[in-house]
Order: structure tokens, then sequence, then C-alpha cells
């Protein structure tokens, strides 16, 4: 304790340039402060500063103590702050971003939840399928998904995603199920927002320009040309899980299925995150996950395996077909 004495002593000499006003700062006598500097000297075996009637001044060695006294001080304020943070309660207006469906589905009802717990918070949604600029137009947290694109924004993984090519009972009975990606140019493609689809071959991220006549940036729109058998489309899970569960949709090449696809929160970087960005996040992490993607019914979960399987054996038995002919 006497140690962090002298150095608080020194520190605060050093800050506000003498003595008396280290001394009135910290409520003790001159004298004292005095005594503790010299004693931090004599604990150094060096003397840290010049002093005169008029200035002290830093000896080089003082110099050099006082940088590193200083970053400790700094760590201890940054420690304190973030405590407080921690237990601070949510305030102020956050302003969150999202794409249109999946906002509107699932982040918005768990803002209002998360608001009804902190009434004190203004919140504001915005909901677009447009890439938004998060720093230049004011945001503190963008919902994105989908493999993300280096930058300095802070991202944390909300919960899995997985994107599904997928045709009608209808299609499928004038069409042939495709089982490699090159047959994709055989069949009718509804375009969304992205002009390619995203895949994986042997665990390599691959992209693969798809056309057609039908293209949309509305994901229910391109879900609905879906089911009335207008051609292939690339849609998540939160899309298609009831539909393939039900029939009305079937899963095709899902051999090539990319598994890097995952809901993020993006937020900028800052030194001490918010209370209001942190426990938001946090909300987000708990609810999505347990809501949503691992409550995934029953019958959806063996309907999806089932799907998987005899995709894959359609897939071999294909290939198998190709080789003895």
């Amino acid at each position: 304790m006497q140690r962090w004495d002298r150095i608080e002593a020194f520190v605060e000499v050093v800050r506000l340039g003498t003595f008396s006003a280290a001394a009135r700062h910290l409520k003790v006598s001159t004298s004292h402060i005095s005594r503790l500097v010299s004693q931090l000297e004599n604990q150094l075996g060096v003397q840290l500063l010049y002093r005169t009637t008029r200035q002290i001044r830093l000896t080089d060695a003082g110099a050099l103590y006082a940088e590193h006294c200083r970053h400790l001080f700094d760590g201890l304020r940054d420690a304190e702050q973030a405590i407080s943070e921690l237990q601070a309660k949510p305030h102020g207006l956050l302003k969150l971003t999202s794409a249109t469906t999946f906002g509107e589905r699932y982040v918005a009802p768990l803002v209002n939840d998360f608001q009804r717990l902190h009434p004190q918070l203004e919140v504001h949604m915005h909901f677009t399928n447009r890439p938004v600029e998060l720093i230049e137009e004011g945001f503190d947290i963008a919902i994105r998904m989908g493999v993300l694109k280096d930058s300095s924004l802070i991202a944390r993984r909300l919960c899995g995603r997985r994107e599904y090519v997928v045709g009608s009972q209808a299609y499928f009975r004038q069409a042939p199920r495709p089982h490699t990606l090159g047959e994709l140019s055989q069949h009718r493609c509804l375009l969304g927002s992205r002009p390619n689809w995203l895949f994986e071959v042997h665990g390599q991220r691959r992209e693969v320009k798809v056309e057609g006549c039908w293209s949309s940036n509305s994901g229910p729109a391109l879900l609905d040309a879906a089911l009335k058998g207008l051609g292939l489309a690339q849609l998540p899970d939160y899309y298609v899980a009831p539909y393939l569960a039900s029939g009305e949709l079937v899963s095709v090449l899902e051999p090539f299925q990319h598994h890097d696809t995952a809901v993020w929160a993006v937020y900028p970087r800052h030194r001490h995150l918010s209370p209001k960005i942190r426990q938001l996040v946090d909300h987000l992490v708990d609810q999505l996950i347990d809501h949503f993607f691992v409550g995934k019914t029953a019958t959806y979960a063996r309907c999806e395996s089932l799907t998987v399987c005899l995709s894959q054996l359609q897939f071999w038995a294909h290939l198998l077909m190709r080789v003895c002919c």
C-alpha cells in the first residue's frame, strides 16, 4: 500500500506540476507528498525529479518512469469504467438495421422484448435489403447474413444459418433434379438480390453465376415464385423450413451446401462497448439460438435429415451412372 501511495504522489506531482497542487488534489500536506516522492526515489535508487524553488523538472529516469506509471493509472481508470458500465443500465438512443424479412420476423420481436426490460431506452429499427454503411449512417448495430467482408467492425455470431436450393414438386415434374453445379445452367433460376449463388466444393467456397428470366430483391416474392413452380431459388432456412417439412418444396444440391453462412451482429470498434450494445447483443445471442435455430420442429429436423440422405444418394448414383456409361 505504501508503494502505491508513493507512485500515486509522484504521478500527481508530474500531472499537476507542483507538490502543493498534488497535495491539494490528494487532500494531504505538501510535506507528506514530498516525503512520499523521496521515499520512491530511495526505493528505486534513482532521482526522478529536479527540484528548484520555482519549478520541478523530470530527470530522464523520471520521464521514463512517469510514462509507464501513466499507462498503469490509465489501465486502472479503464478497469473502473468497464466495471461501472457493466453494472449500468442501457439508456439513450439505440439505432439498429437488419435485412427486411429476418428483421421483421425475428429481430424486431426480440428488440421489443429487450425494450420492455429497459423502458428508458429509445429504439429506432430500420429494415432494408440494401448494404448499409454502419458508421456513416449513424447505426449502433447491423444484423448481417452470410460471409462477412473484412472490415474494422466487430462481428459477433448470433446463430447459424443455412441456404437451400429449392424447387417445387410441380417444377420437378417438368425438369430433372440437378446433381452437379454445372447442371444449373439447364434450369430456370430465380434471381434474388445476389447475382451469384454460394456453394462449397471440397471445403472451398465457390460462387456460381446463375441466369434466369425472373428477379426480385424481395425474399417473400422469391419464395412465392419457387412455390408456384417458376424455377429454382436459393433461400435461407428461415424462409423454406416449413415448406421442406410439408413437401411443397424439395431441396437439391445439398452436398454442395455452404456451411459458413451465419447471422452476425456487427458494430463499431470501441475501447469500451456501451451497455446498450453489449446487453442487446447478449440478448439476441441467447434468444435467437433458443427461440429459432435450435428450436426447429422435430418434423422439420427429420425431414431435413432425410432430404440430405436422399440428395447424397442421388448424387452418388448419378456419378456412378456417368462412370459406367
